[in-house]
């Protein structure tokens, strides 16, 4: 078994009992690999439930899958945690808090330093908002459907390797705190101001409707507003969540999606990138936002302005 995924598998056994960031683990993964390959032996986890396709494409670039992970099961609500039968999947950042969903798993796996590169789905913000929380670079691809598959990683150059970007460029860049609508704590909006402040945004002249009734019934397709600021600037950069991650009992009436799911609906390509801390030590992500297929753009952002620590091993 190549070291890498020894590694991986030791770190595992190491978190899992207190994480419980995985639904099954793969105690003998495939390890016949070209060495020639992009992602030749490098151990990554897979979201339960996600589609075959994605995990395929990623092995037949040399990845090594270890393990399914944690998403929410049918008695928990949509916006929270995962689970599996030893329990929920925490926060390694303060296990009393939630990492997120749905890519709950997947997200902990990596802040955790289990793996460096996990997959996930982001139906409403499903990766963005467990990256934010988590502390780490959670990417949602362009999509012509609500949901689009991408990864999770706490090294961007990954990022440019799965994307298969060579050269990234230098995006013009504007910034909106709550995208004309949405309830943004001052401390979120503070911190990822001051991590997306590294690439001088002009504010954004930019009212959105809230998406939430679109989202219900499915609406999908383009967004004047969206394509008319796009018109003008490469990424928009806002907050990835209105408030910090909320405990195991479930959000209360904050809605967490406020500021991801309208990009859901118009299919632009989107990343949580790690900003920094709040006063209680958890983290908070700024969001990028470019143009459809413009993925380049966000890891240009993301090699700009991400900042990734390791959770305390006092918590673990």
């Amino acid at each position: 078994m190549p070291d890498r995924v020894a590694e991986a598998l030791a770190r595992l056994d190491a978190v899992e009992p207190v994480l419980c960031a995985f639904h099954e683990v793969f105690r003998e993964p495939r390890v016949e690999v070209d060495p020639s390959l992009p992602f030749a032996g490098m151990p990554i986890a897979v979201k339960r439930g996600e589609r075959r396709s994605h995990r395929d494409a990623l092995t037949a670039r040399g990845c090594v899958p270890i393990g399914l992970t944690t998403t929410p099961d049918g008695s928990t609500p949509w916006q929270t945690w995962g689970r599996n039968s030893r329990g929920l999947t925490r926060n390694p950042w303060n296990l009393d808090r939630t990492p997120g969903g749905s890519s709950a798993g997947s997200a902990v796996a990596v802040a955790a330093g289990v793996v460096p590169l996990a997959t996930g789905v982001d139906g409403a913000g499903s990766i963005r908002i467990p990256a934010a929380w988590c502390g780490v670079y959670g990417l949602k691809t362009t999509s012509s459907e609500r949901a689009a598959v991408g990864v999770f990683t706490r090294d961007p150059d990954l990022l440019a390797t799965y994307l298969d970007i060579t050269e990234t460029p230098t995006p013009t860049t504007v910034w909106s705190t709550d995208l004309g609508f949405a309830e943004v704590d001052d401390e979120q909006a503070s911190i990822a101001w001051s991590a997306a402040s590294a690439l001088n945004p002009r504010p954004a002249d930019l009212v959105l409707r809230d998406p939430a009734a679109d989202w219900f019934t499915g609406r999908c397709g383009p967004n004047p507003a969206l394509d008319a600021l796009f018109e003008t600037a490469d990424v928009l950069l806002t907050p990835t969540t209105p408030g910090p991650p909320h405990g195991h009992d479930g959000p209360g009436e904050r809605i967490n999606t406020a500021l991801t799911w309208a990009f859901n609906l118009s299919g632009h390509p989107a990343i949580s990138i790690p900003a920094g801390f709040d006063a209680d030590g958890l983290p908070v992500g700024v969001q990028a936002v470019a143009r459809h297929g413009r993925e380049a753009d966000l890891v240009a952002v993301a090699r700009s302005i991400g900042k990734v620590e390791m959770p305390p091993d006092r918590v673990l």
